[in-house]
């Protein structure tokens, strides 16, 4: 099929179109989804970065599917991911109340706008002060971006993050404070370890046992002998 030219009506157009593909695709699983989202990255190479943006967001408002698809329409065209702003991921991130909505988010946009130097330390603090739980979650997932394979590590920007968390002991927040340490432990394992043993009186008593699990045996939950 043809790309897409920059006009931004001729961009909004297709969501009629997006929503029908991907309903009748509502069984085919995730391989068959993800070739879809591949055809419209292709189809919108040279599309304008703020009318991908705007089609991504009225994609996640018509709720026909994850939200990982328009997240990955937005991660998957460079004008549109190399001009987000934290404005921008503010209202991306907008209403998120999962734990699987707000991990597709930081991953695929959040923690990569981060790492790339497109958002600052100072706003993935705010979100980690923030009152929702989803934000705070979303701090923590986002260090994990600067641990991935293939990258050197982050640790003081990790640690300052998990600093800011010690005392949260909402699940969310837990299992997302193991995630990100655990990230950690793979990049720099003396640091992970340092952390844990600093802050073991005010971390939640799973975190200590996972991160140190992953520590000693490279794995979350070791199955016992």
């Amino acid at each position: 099929m043809a790309t897409v030219t920059s006009n931004r009506d001729d961009i909004c157009s297709l969501l009629p179109e997006i929503i029908d593909r991907i309903s009748a695709l509502r069984d085919g699983g995730l391989a068959r989804l993800r070739s879809l989202r591949r055809e419209y990255s292709r189809r919108l190479c040279d599309a304008d970065s703020r009318s991908v943006l705007h089609l991504a967001s009225e994609l996640r408002r018509s709720r026909v599917i994850h939200r990982f698809f328009s997240d990955e329409l937005i991660a998957n065209h460079k004008g549109a991911m190399g001009r987000l702003t934290c404005r921008d991921l503010d209202r991306i991130g907008a209403g998120m109340e999962s734990w699987d909505q707000v991990d597709c988010f930081a991953t695929i946009l959040a923690g990569p706008a981060w790492r790339a130097g497109r958002i600052a330390d100072a706003d993935v603090a705010k979100w980690a002060r923030s009152s929702d739980r989803w934000w705070r979650r979303v701090a923590l997932v986002c260090t994990t971006r600067l641990n991935v394979r293939g990258t050197t590590g982050d640790a003081q920007r990790t640690v300052a993050v998990c600093e800011l968390l010690l005392g949260d002991h909402d699940d969310m927040i837990v299992k997302a404070m193991s995630w990100a340490l655990r990230t950690l432990a793979k990049r720099d394992p003396k640091r992970a370890a340092a952390f844990i043993e600093q802050h073991r009186g005010q971390l939640h008593p799973r975190v200590v046992r996972e991160v140190g699990n992953k520590l000693r045996t490279g794995l979350k939950n070791p199955r016992s002998r």
